[in-house]
């Protein structure tokens, strides 16, 4: 299992919190679409599912001690 998958896989998590949390609050505080949260609370649940995934895969590199000395000043 390449190093990169296995960060990505580490980092899913900790990203897929964050996109969720702004998802949610972003849902229960804007008056509009807090009246809709039944449905939109699990289309928030895939979508941040679906987004965490690239993102993770792109923060992944970043986090190797080989890229930090790469990219140093």
């Amino acid at each position: 299992m390449p190093i990169r998958f296995q960060i990505a896989v580490l980092v899913l998590l900790m990203v897929n919190a964050i996109v969720f949390g702004v998802g949610i609050v972003t849902v229960l505080a804007i008056p509009g679409l807090a009246i809709h949260a039944g449905r939109l609370i699990p289309a928030v649940i895939v979508a941040s599912f679906v987004v965490s995934a690239p993102l993770s895969w792109f923060i992944a590199p970043r986090l190797t001690a080989r890229y930090s000395r790469r990219h140093s000043a």
